[in-house]
């Protein structure tokens, strides 16, 4: 069949929205019908269900008035009777719809402005869904593009088929374009907005670093060498943990580059950042050693459990270890995950000494010996008078100058001094007004039911609305800068777990778990930790 001028332009015009959005044609000759539509509805009345269906081929317009077949009509423009529906076709079912077939309509000035307006708003739509689709695979990569505009500070990029912006605090400090100016950015966010998908880009990420060391590395690039982690100060000074899956490939070497071409590169598009580059090692120690260069360091003391480490340098390395206004220390920390502490050779004796000075003092007065049995017993090792109570009495008496009788009486006096700071404890306990049902939970001491105490905590039912945060304290990470926040039960050490376990406890015998929900939260609780330990 012939195509008519009408038709033929209607399909062109399809075919140039189509071309122009970057848009499937198909959806464009759908937003075509929505107007039509709309536009019959208007000439036809509101209340009629109209469809209009445009032929992808031909361009030929069908416009057709559905009615509902229904046992009752209550509205004669939309529902046709069962049995009148049946007389026009035999197999018709109630809820299936009839259509009649209208005649082509004429579009008036208004009804063509309200078409078009449907058009376009339905073709903005597509064109919208077709961006965040498009961008929201490209998340984690690095994109090009052209400054369009510079707002506030805020650099707008046109990408060619979107556009992206680049906020004042995600550019390299002291970094300025202009319209027209090319750009490389990291692709870190990607929303859906009401004015359409907003594509966020940074150049202060530390993946923007890493996916440029894996574009220049192509070790990187097949998996060869791992970047571990990557902790930025941008404009400045960056450092980028690296690790080599082949031994006789020099992770370091193959990042720095022949003459250090490669990082050059980098350095280049950073706007001139140092980069140290760091052998990674699972080893947290030797790790974190190696994170400090180009300081050098002494000794390390790890505690594990609060993912805390204190470094000791020599005294004339502590500047270049903390960096300028901590800088090195602080890119570390972020780069390990661990907090930092870090102290001199002379510090660290001068906190050893207190420490045995206030152990041995401690000593003293708790067994009611002289000084010098006070500071043999610290520098044996012993941290605290629970220790030396419950040692076996065999490693006290075989301190030079002790013997088993001597032993048995430092040990008595031991006991004698727990039983009264017990005693005063339970005192203090029962003035706060702490039930002794609190005292059947698994690994709390007095210590800790007066810590409670004193925190306004009285009953189980109490106890059982502690998170567990509340117990044990927690840390919080925000702009490379770790804050840890104690809880109630923190100066006790207590861990995690056990924390955890005493809450669910708690909840259980205040009946507000069952059993069976205690057993499975316990269940999760140990394959969390398996996942833990599996991870290091």
């Amino acid at each position: 069949m012939a195509v008519s001028a009408n038709r033929l332009e209607l399909l062109q015009i399809a075919d140039a929205v189509a071309r122009e959005k970057s848009i499937d044609r198909e959806i464009v000759i759908a937003a075509m019908a929505d107007a039509i539509q709309k536009a019959a509805r208007s000439r036809y009345g509101l209340e009629t269900n109209i469809r209009a269906d445009i032929n992808s081929k031909s361009g030929e317009i069908k416009l057709q008035r559905l009615l509902e077949v229904v046992e009752t009509v209550e509205d004669y423009a939309t529902q046709i009777a069962l049995e009148s529906a049946r007389e026009r076709n035999p197999d018709a079912q109630i809820g299936d719809f009839l259509a009649d077939q209208l005649p082509p309509m004429d579009f008036g000035r208004i009804a063509a402005q309200s078409a078009k307006q449907v058009i376009v708003q339905k073709v903005r739509e597509a064109e919208r869904d077709r961006q965040y689709d498009e961008f929201k695979d490209r998340l984690g990569e690095i994109i090009n593009g052209t400054v369009k505009r510079v707002e506030y500070g805020n650099v707008v990029v046109d990408l060619g088929r979107g556009e992206a912006v680049v906020r004042r605090d995600e550019l390299i400090p002291r970094e300025a374009f202009r319209y027209g100016d090319r750009i490389r950015a990291y692709v870190y966010d990607v929303r859906r907005e009401q004015r359409g998908p907003q594509v966020f880009l940074s150049r202060t990420h530390p993946q923007f670093m890493a996916k440029l060391f894996t574009m220049e590395v192509p070790e990187i690039y097949d998996g060869i060498i791992e970047i571990k982690s990557v902790a930025r100060d941008p404009g400045s000074r960056a450092k980028m943990a690296v690790i080599s899956r082949d031994s006789s490939i020099d992770p370091v070497g193959a990042c720095v580059g022949m003459r250090g071409s490669r990082v050059q590169a980098v350095v280049g598009e950073l706007q001139g950042e140092k980069i140290d580059i760091i052998p990674w090692s699972p080893d947290a120690a030797t790790f974190i050693v190696n994170a400090l260069q180009p300081a050098e360091v002494a000794k390390v003391v790890l505690d594990e459990d609060a993912e805390r480490i204190e470094v000791v340098v020599p005294d004339d390395q502590l500047s270049l270890a903390i960096g300028r206004r901590g800088q090195n220390v602080r890119l570390a920390s972020q780069l390990t995950g661990w907090d930092i502490d870090i102290m001199t050779e002379h510090e660290e004796s001068e906190r050893r000494q207190k420490e045995f000075t206030e152990r041995s003092a401690l000593f003293m007065e708790a067994l009611n010996v002289d000084e010098m049995v006070g500071q043999v017993l610290a520098s044996e090792g012993f941290d605290s008078v629970e220790e030396i109570a419950y040692v076996e009495s065999d490693e006290i008496a075989s301190i030079e100058g002790f013997d088993a009788d001597t032993a048995a009486e430092i040990q008595d006096r031991a006991k004698e001094y727990l039983d009264r700071l017990e005693s005063d404890l339970n005192n203090r306990r029962l003035e706060l007004g702490v039930t002794d049902e609190l005292r059947e939970l698994p690994g709390l001491t007095s210590a800790m039911l007066v810590a409670i105490g004193e925190d306004g905590v009285k009953t189980m039912d109490d106890f059982a609305g502690y998170a567990v945060d509340d117990l044990v304290g927690w840390r919080e990470r925000k702009d490379g800068e770790t804050t840890t926040h104690a809880g109630v039960l923190t100066p006790f050490e207590v861990s995690r777990a056990d924390a955890e376990q005493m809450v669910l406890t708690a909840r259980l015998k205040a009946g507000w778990i069952t059993e069976d929900q205690l057993e499975e939260a316990a269940n999760e609780l140990a394959s969390t930790d398996d996942e833990e330990q599996a991870d290091a």
